[in-house]
C-alpha cells in the first residue's frame, strides 16, 4: 500500500498558512480546520510545519505569548516529507524513526498532500484486516 492510496481516499487537503503570522492565529486555524498540524507554505514552497506538539512545548512550557510569537520562531524547518509513491512500511519507520505526526506528501517540488500518524495505521490495520479475511477464506475453504 503507498501513500497515494491514502491520499485517494482521504483525500489530498492541504491547508496552509505563513511564517510571519501569530502562533495564535496558527492554532486557531488549525482548530478551524481540525487539524493537528499546518503546514507553512510561501511562493508554492514548503517551508516548515507546525503541530500543536510545537505549540505545546514551545510556547505553553516555556511560558512564551501565542500572541506575540511567530510562527516562524517555533516552526520545524527541516521537514521529512514522502513521495506518492512511498510505500506505508517507510513512512510508519520515518515516523517512529523520526519521533513525528505527520509527513508532508511532495511530488516534483509541490506539496499534493499530508498524511498522519493516524492515517498510516489506519490503512495498514485496514490491509491486514483483508490479509486474515482471505486467509480464513483459504483456510475454511470459503474463498471465491
Amino acid at each position: 500500500m503507498t501513500v497515494n492510496q491514502i491520499l485517494s481516499t482521504k483525500g489530498s487537503n492541504v491547508y496552509s498558512i505563513i511564517s510571519t503570522i501569530s502562533v495564535y492565529d496558527a492554532i486557531k486555524v488549525m482548530g478551524e480546520k481540525n487539524v493537528g498540524a499546518i503546514l507553512i507554505i510561501e511562493d508554492d514552497q514548503l517551508k516548515g510545519i507546525l503541530s500543536e506538539r510545537d505549540y505545546a512545548r514551545k510556547i505553553v512550557l516555556k511560558g512564551k505569548s501565542s500572541k506575540s510569537t511567530l510562527v516562524n520562531e517555533i516552526m520545524v524547518s527541516k521537514v521529512i516529507t514522502v513521495l506518492p509513491t512511498d510505500d506505508l512500511d517507510y513512512c510508519m519507520e520515518m515516523m517512529i524513526s523520526k519521533r513525528i505526526r505527520h509527513l508532508p506528501v511532495v511530488e516534483n517540488d509541490k506539496v499534493i498532500g499530508l498524511i498522519s500518524i493516524g492515517d498510516v495505521v489506519k490503512s495498514i490495520i485496514e490491509k491486514q484486516k483483508e490479509t486474515i479475511q482471505l486467509l480464513d477464506s483459504y483456510i475454511n475453504g470459503t474463498q471465491s
